[in-house]
């Protein structure tokens, strides 16, 4: 058993020690955390979408670039026969029969090429506009992102300074930006 000194009992009770509050008594702490806690889960599945928007339109793209080369070679390779066939037909005097069948295969392959050449065509411009659809996407969702941020940002402001219009301002701009970002699956 320990004795005290009168003097060390009157400093024990002037000296008051401050004690923190526990994080559990703040009720509209552990709603805000919540909050920013489905913001930041909203934010990852926008995150993943934008990423995922991007590549698909990197993809249609690249796509459409190989479409537009193949319909390329396929319009040299009608052009060519069609000089062939023009070709063959000044060699008529040497061999007629042989330049009519020469200069008739020429032609049927130069059609041939042109109709394979309006299928790449449109294919190629169906990947195009593929991409052209992706990529607008993603900016919506990279939009949607930049709200979803802000709102995370804002509301994880609560914790700093306990004023709660932080977590309002940050509660609307999650909201504008997850509506953003839904409604790039639905344009």
């Amino acid at each position: 058993m320990r004795l005290k000194s009168e003097e060390s009992a009157g400093m024990e009770a002037a000296v008051e020690v401050p004690v923190p509050r526990e994080h559990g008594t703040d009720d509209f702490g552990r709603l805000v955390s919540v909050m920013v806690a489905m913001i930041g889960i909203v934010l990852a599945v926008a995150t993943i979408a934008s990423h995922r928007a991007h590549t698909a339109s990197v993809i249609h793209r690249t796509e459409a670039n190989d479409q537009w080369a193949f319909y390329e070679a396929k319009k040299i390779r009608e052009h060519l026969l069609d000089v062939g066939s023009g070709l063959a037909g000044t060699l008529a005097a040497n061999n007629p029969e042989k330049a009519r069948q020469l200069e008739e295969r020429y032609a049927n392959d130069r059609d041939r090429y042109e109709r394979e050449a309006r299928d790449i065509q449109r294919d190629a411009q169906s990947r195009e506009d593929a991409s052209e659809r992706e990529e607008h996407r993603a900016l919506r969702l990279d939009v949607g992102q930049g709200f979803l941020q802000l709102g995370l940002v804002l509301s994880s402001l609560y914790f700093l300074s306990k004023r709660r219009f932080f977590p309002a301002l940050g509660g609307a701009a999650a909201a504008i930006g997850g509506s953003i970002s839904a409604a790039s699956w639905l344009v």
